[in-house]
């Protein structure tokens, strides 16, 4: 597997790298868009990844700006064309716009943020591997992704867009993962594994499937939503010849979902691999129930099945996106029975430190006693249930 890596896209294959007045153009007006804007390597190749680029693409508020000077090295600024096009450029409380577009506040660290929130090193039985559950395992296939989460909680790890995971590191893992045959699930992630060409990823998921007692692969990913046009034929004719496979797609807000996102779901549902969401609750973003009921309905329209609400990590500088846990409760009390319950998804707490996802639900059991449970429901109306004897 050595050399296997993100390739640079062939300069014959794709237009010449347009000047700025011309990405402004594509980004405006879609009707001006050549057919390049539609190949997930131009995309890549042209991500907005500095101040004097994206200066003059929008105008910025003084935090982004210094913002945008501190955010070097690590989870520097990287957005793709396609994702910035979705920013309304006037507003700077645009959901869209905070997640990408780096602020000064994320250089503001609480005493309670961590480096790795979820203590994910403290369960790296090899390099690249976290098994923290018993029956699952996490593969951290590469440090790279399209576009860079202002809140991302694995900070520490992802941004330098190194290869992917070297040969040696993996068949460490691979080793860890047969000799453990109460392992029946394994999560690929990162960074994001699609950011990789297809035949790597496939020498990754081929492999994994030589394991006898490993039942399902996972796939977390965040691409379909900013890079959906890497969501094509060759990557799901890969892909749906190793089921079962899942993915687990990241959405944040009911704007991402597009017709390219529409397309690329589809592909994949198509091809029979199941969907599920993951939403990170952000302050500003996606914290009001009607957002995030939004959210939930234009997800199952794509065939999507909405798994995880999560609270915002500990992660170093996310202070700024954190809510209230009762903000969570809330939104999930206004799920719950006030919308088909394929829209309801669990509301998670990865308990900072190691200990795993904790659901946290609004209280619909009253009260206990020999013989009968007292519960509410939605309407906050009373019932009581007589258990058996």
């Amino acid at each position: 597997m050595e050399g296997l890596s993100i390739s640079e896209p062939p300069s014959s294959s794709l237009a010449l790298r347009p000047g700025l007045s011309e990405l402004a153009e594509y980004i405006e007006y879609p009707s001006t868009r050549p057919d390049s804007w539609y190949d997930w390597k131009w995309q890549l190749k042209n991500r907005i990844t500095s101040l004097e680029v994206i200066r003059e693409l929008m105008p910025l508020t003084r935090r982004e700006e210094e913002g945008i000077k501190r955010a070097t090295g690590r989870l520097a600024m990287a957005i793709t064309p396609y994702f910035f096009s979705l920013i309304d450029r006037q507003d700077p409380k645009c959901p869209i716009r905070k997640q990408a577009v780096p602020r000064l506040e994320e250089f503001s660290v609480s005493s309670c943020e961590m480096v790795d929130p979820c203590g994910e090193d403290s369960h790296s039985p090899v390099p690249g591997l976290v098994h923290r559950y018993p029956d699952r395992a996490l593969l951290i296939v590469t440090d790279s992704c399209a576009m860079y989460c202002r809140y991302c909680t694995r900070k520490r790890m992802v941004g330098t867009e190194h290869p992917p995971m070297p040969s040696d590191r993996f068949e460490d893992a691979y080793k860890y993962i047969k000799s453990k045959k109460s392992i029946r699930d394994v999560l690929i992630s990162g960074g994001d594994p699609l950011m990789m060409r297809t035949e790597v990823l496939e020498h990754y998921i081929k492999t994994l499937r030589t394991i006898p007692h490993l039942e399902i692969i996972r796939i977390g990913t965040r691409v379909p939503v900013t890079l959906p046009m890497r969501v094509n034929e060759e990557l799901v004719g890969m892909l749906k010849k190793y089921h079962p496979l899942y993915l687990s797609i990241h959405f944040s807000h009911p704007r991402e979902i597009t017709p390219e996102v529409t397309k690329a779901c589809g592909l994949l549902a198509d091809a029979g691999i199941p969907l599920g969401s993951q939403t990170v609750l952000l302050k500003g973003v996606n914290d009001r129930p009607a957002t995030m009921k939004k959210l939930m309905h234009e997800l199952l329209k794509v065939r999507v099945r909405p798994y995880y609400i999560y609270q915002c990590d500990m992660a170093m500088g996310t202070g700024h996106f954190r809510t209230p846990v009762s903000v969570g409760i809330n939104i999930m009390e206004e799920l719950r029975g006030h919308t088909t319950g394929y829209a309801v998804p669990t509301f998670v707490v990865d308990a900072p430190g190691g200990g795993g996802k904790i659901p946290i639900t609004p209280t619909y059991m009253l009260s206990q006693a020999k013989g009968k449970v007292t519960l509410r429901n939605y309407e906050n109306r009373i019932f009581t249930y007589t258990e058996p004897e």
